[in-house]
């Protein structure tokens, strides 16, 4: 018989030995937005919504201002206008890609909907290679790319090397650290200066106190219903890097001869995006205990966790492998049950666009579909890991964890 109340307890104490390194990091990290709001002299005014075309829109621009300050870059485009971190992704690569270009992935395959932008290993109309870019990938387990494979299969054709922070859903790589990346990239670097290196940042803005553009990221994108809308932001996603990469990704998002110049920020969102940011390293610390609260606890329980509790994290996702797709759909029936929103919904494995398998989702959150909220998903495939994340509070994290425990049981 498992003792829930001890193992909370025993978790809550396996939490407190990390929690004083995660708080200076939210610490840095809010200095660097509160530096760079002050130096942007932000008032209300800036955060008034605009129509139509959205020409001027000076909150706009000044978010943009604001974000390229933060990453220490020399652009970036920051809009409600990216329906997802996907969408953004897929905006840097198309507008800064052309037939005859090759692309490289130095760290495996990437997830689900970004394969389909890439058109492997299935063709999709309208990506990378059936607009004639050829793809490349680097097989990748464990969390050290290898370095040695990238650089053989760089050619004279090779226009960029892609790089996935987050593990995704595989079940054979890890999340690599901002240090890994920067190494990556200087390797690329040595070889051929000009070869543009992409960062997915999905899940891991704010968790560590530099990013991947301090260590020579040309461009970088991801999603503001993920870290760094703080919660707050109900969609939209971001591009930061060098001036013309970033100008090139603007002619694709809307235009060419348009881009960023263009794009209304409707009703009180800018706002939102103003207020989320602000917030957005604290709450990132929210949803890094979590993940190391739920580490603890299914670990105790038996089941194989990645990462584990005590190893520094570069993102927000925490994956248990589950062994079977009842334990794994219980999971997330207990996760949506415990959520402030549709609690009553049972969630169940179904077909989603841009996946290959069955997925199952947990997302009882205020923005839907919003990953810095408590949240849980998964493919319905062999070993059966759950991908849990996020937590704007880290009170409610710490709830619902204790209830997919009881739910799930220990490993059989």
């Amino acid at each position: 018989m498992i003792d829930y109340n001890a193992l909370e307890l025993e978790a809550l104490q396996e939490v407190a030995k990390h929690t004083a390194a995660m708080e200076e990091t939210a610490l840095l990290n809010t200095q660097k937005v509160l530096a760079a709001f002050r130096k942007a002299k932000v008032s209300d005014f800036y955060m008034k919504p605009t129509t139509g075309y959205g020409y001027d829109d000076i909150g706009r621009d000044k978010l943009d201002e604001i974000y390229a300050d933060i990453f220490h870059t020399e652009a970036a485009m920051v809009r409600s206008q990216f329906v997802s971190g996907t969408h953004a992704l897929a905006v840097a690569l198309l507008g800064n890609l052309r037939p005859g270009d090759e692309i490289i992935t130095a760290t495996g395959a990437p997830y689900d909907t970004m394969q389909t932008i890439m058109g492997y290993p299935v063709s999709v109309k309208g990506s990378l290679t059936d607009i004639g870019v050829t793809y490349k990938e680097i097989p990748f387990e464990g969390e050290v790319v290898d370095t040695e494979a990238l650089k053989a299969a760089i050619s004279d054709k090779t226009t960029m090397v892609h790089i996935q922070r987050s593990c995704g859903y595989s079940s054979v790589r890890k999340t690599i650290s901002v240090q890994e990346i920067g190494r990556v990239i200087k390797v690329v670097k040595e070889i051929n200066p000009n070869i543009i290196c992409l960062v997915d940042n999905c899940y891991g803005c704010f968790v560590d106190k530099i990013e991947p553009t301090d260590l020579g990221a040309d461009i970088m994108a991801g999603s503001l219903i993920k870290n760094l809308g703080g919660g707050l932001a109900p969609m939209g996603g971001y591009i930061v890097g060098r001036k013309d990469l970033v100008e090139n990704a603007s002619y694709r998002a809307t235009a060419p001869g348009l881009g960023a110049e263009m794009g209304a920020t409707l009703g009180d969102t800018q706002r939102e995006y103003y207020q989320g940011l602000f917030l957005a390293p604290h709450i990132v610390l929210q949803a890094v205990k979590t993940a190391i609260f739920s580490a603890v606890v299914f670990q105790k329980l038996g089941y194989e966790v990645k990462p584990l509790p005590s190893e520094k994290r570069s993102d927000l996702i925490q994956a248990i492998k589950l062994l079977t797709e009842e334990k794994l759909v219980n999971f997330c029936i207990a996760i949506q049950a415990n959520s402030p929103v549709d609690a009553y919904v049972k969630p169940e494995p179904a077909p989603l666009p841009g996946y290959q398998d069955k997925v199952v989702m947990a997302a009882g959150t205020f923005v839907q579909g919003a990953t810095l909220e408590l949240s849980a998903d998964a493919p319905c495939r062999e070993p059966y890991n759950v991908f849990f994340q996020g937590g704007l509070t880290f009170e409610h994290g710490r709830l619902a964890i204790m209830e997919a425990a009881k739910m799930v049981g220990p490993k059989e």
